[in-house]
């Protein structure tokens, strides 16, 4: 269709109004509409239009934004929202650390492009110069990241230069972690909701600032999703099992069950912290990709203590190449490698446990033995409801919050795929580690290769259907991590010891019976077959080809056993660098100067029902 131009005047200081004088738009894709203000372009696209447009129509009617949307975004007098169009932004200040001088000076040195890291960049470049340091690549130009059709496959890609890194922790569970500008935004099933209002008190944050930042952040990549059959029946399903009160769409986390936001756009184009990156100030940002650091310098001598002062990189060919901080008395460097790679990195730098640190041959800055301590993952169990009737392809949009600290999630559709012929499975595949079906320690490479296999000869009507899952509040139960080796490019071995605290499993235990009855109700009979109870649907999610078979032959028997057995991960893993233990409440490294930790490594539990929200907001 052809461009339609609307002119218009604004007003920064108040809400701009835009009237479409028709009564419905029509367009396939979002792409030919504009708006024109007062020299200005803008995609009419949905954090203009709301995520009504990302639907295909929208009835003709009162348009508003909040004018710092706009006025942060405008840069000059023209610019054309290309992000919203899944397009790649022309980063000037992107680079591959091949191309970095062999020395060179910051005011701020960030360790991490990840979910904090990237917003964190963009907004200290406002005023400072920025060294960003990732040690992955660029998310676009990727539909494995970009499109939701291809949800899994960056996480099912074991190559050396894939954007996912998999793990394993000691207990079996098959986990990952990011290797790509944006980190895990660019890999997670993209659900986007807040942490609750306790939550940010507990953490002594600021609740102005903490608001104002989740705003900046939901202005480029939270969306409202669009709610289907499947998604509504398990929403209406929640509210006969009496998790209520119904709170609409909404990014808090309120008691009660609500339609969350997500990253996807309406035309499934994944949005990420990378793309917070296009609010930065270009001549104050250096952004170098395929940049691995091997550990943070500190001057210590004439020192009262340690002082963090630059770090040592390499490239992808392995060229070494150091970053100082320019002298000044605000100038730091800061970790954002999320929780695995932040407690490693601090050890590979010489703080941590002294003994593990002389074991390894590494030379102690500060004996910090609670470095590495306090690691979580939230466990989620998950049961496959077979659906006598098509479902469509969904991630996590609705939840229910329930007072026992549960939260009741689902994921529908036969396999994402592009092809059918490829059928990668999605959220719930052996392809991504996610073999629920046979306890952890059993979920060995043959035993994943097996899965695939018989998944592949399996007719596409047994994935018609969904999984419901929990995930528990918390977790109160904790394990550590350690080094395996001195090498950044390797794992550290980590233990979660999921399910130790029987608070935690007895939440799980709460959460599948809620399941149930989001099962049995009315509202979600037409996507149940009658005479599959919850006895059977726990042994075919058990013993099911989607997932093959557990060594407890009923496990129906004992919910407690069926959430040990098919313990899987949620990606939603912290700590390590905690709040109150090795950072203060400003984020400083205790006993050394100079040096931050900012990321979800810091957390004592995971906030809201995903973080992801929260690490940016953090961020920011």
């Amino acid at each position: 269709m052809a461009t339609k131009i609307y002119t218009i005047t604004y007003n920064w200081s108040k809400k701009i109004a835009v009237k479409i004088g028709i009564t419905r738009i029509h367009f396939p894709g979002l792409h030919g509409i504009l708006l024109r203000f007062s020299g200005v372009n803008l995609s009419l696209l949905s954090r203009v239009m709301s995520s009504r447009l990302s639907r295909g129509t929208y009835n003709g009617g009162l348009l508003s934004t909040e004018a710092g949307t706009l006025a942060r975004v405008v840069a000059d007098a023209t610019i054309t929202l290309a992000g919203f169009l899944g397009e790649s932004p022309n980063y000037k200040f992107l680079h591959q650390a091949t191309s970095a001088p062999p020395i060179s000076y910051y005011d701020y040195i960030i360790i991490g492009g990840g979910t904090a890291g990237c917003p964190l960049a963009t907004t200290l470049s406002q005023k400072a110069t920025v060294l960003l340091l990732e040690r992955g690549g660029s998310p676009y130009g990727n539909p494995n990241i970009t499109d939701l059709a291809a949800f899994g496959k960056a996480l099912s890609d074991l190559s050396p230069s894939s954007p996912s890194q998999r793990f394993i922790s000691e207990e079996g569970v098959i986990n990952a972690r990011a290797r790509v500008l944006g980190g895990g935004s660019c890999l997670n099933a993209g659900f986007y909701t807040r942490a609750d209002s306790q939550y940010v008190r507990a953490a002594g944050w600021d609740g102005r600032l903490v608001n104002e930042s989740y705003g900046w952040v939901e202005k480029m990549v939270a969306f409202e999703p669009p709610i289907l059959r499947w998604q509504a029946a398990v929403r209406d399903g929640l509210l006969e099992a009496g998790v209520s009160p119904y709170n609409g769409f909404t990014y808090d986390h309120l008691l009660g069950t609500k339609v969350g936001g997500t990253i996807f756009d309406g035309d499934g184009r994944r949005h990420t912290a990378a793309d917070l990156l296009r609010f930065a100030n270009p001549k104050g940002l250096t952004v170098m990709l395929h940049a691995t650091v091997h550990k943070v310098l500190f001057r210590i001598k004439g020192k009262k203590r340690p002082l963090a002062h630059g770090v040592v990189f390499r490239d992808a060919s392995g060229n070494k190449h150091r970053a100082y901080l320019n002298s000044g008395p605000k100038n730091e460097i800061i970790i954002s490698a999320g929780a695995l790679g932040s407690p490693q990195l601090l050890m590979l730098s010489g703080i941590g446990p002294s003994d593990h640190l002389k074991a390894h041959n590494i030379s102690v800055v500060l004996d910090q033995p609670l470095v590495g301590q306090g690691m979580s993952d939230n466990p989620m169990n998950a049961i496959f409801v077979p659906s006598p009737s098509p479902v469509e392809v969904s991630l996590i949009q609705v939840v229910g919050i329930t007072q026992f600290g549960s939260y009741i999630e689902a994921a529908s559709g036969e396999p994402f795929v592009a092809m059918p012929a490829e059928k990668d499975f999605g959220m719930f595949s052996p392809k991504i580690g996610q073999l629920s079906t046979l306890p952890p320690k059993q979920r060995t490479p043959e035993a994943l290769s097996q899965a695939i296999e018989s998944m592949k000869a399996l007719d596409p009507a047994v994935f018609r259907g969904g999984f419901i899952l929990e995930k528990i509040l918390g977790p109160i139960s904790t394990g550590h991590l350690a080094l395996k080796t001195k090498s950044p490019h390797d794992n550290p071995t980590v233990t979660f010891n999921y399910f130790k605290d029987p608070h935690d499993l007895a939440r799980c235990v709460h959460g599948l019976k809620v399941i149930e009855t989001v099962i049995e109700s009315k509202a979600f009979s037409p996507f149940r077959y009658d005479y599959l109870s919850l006895p059977i649907l726990l042994n075919m999610t058990a013993s099911a080809p989607v997932n093959l078979l557990p060594k407890h032959a009923n496990v129906s028997t004992s919910l407690e056993q069926f959430c040990k057995d098919t313990v899987m991960t949620i990606w939603h893993y912290h700590g390590g660098c905690q709040v109150g233990r090795v950072v203060d409440d400003d984020y400083r490294v205790v006993g050394v100067d100079g040096l931050r930790v900012v990321d979800g490594s810091t957390f004592i539990y995971s906030p809201g029902t995903n973080p992801q929200a929260t690490v940016m907001m953090l961020g920011r």
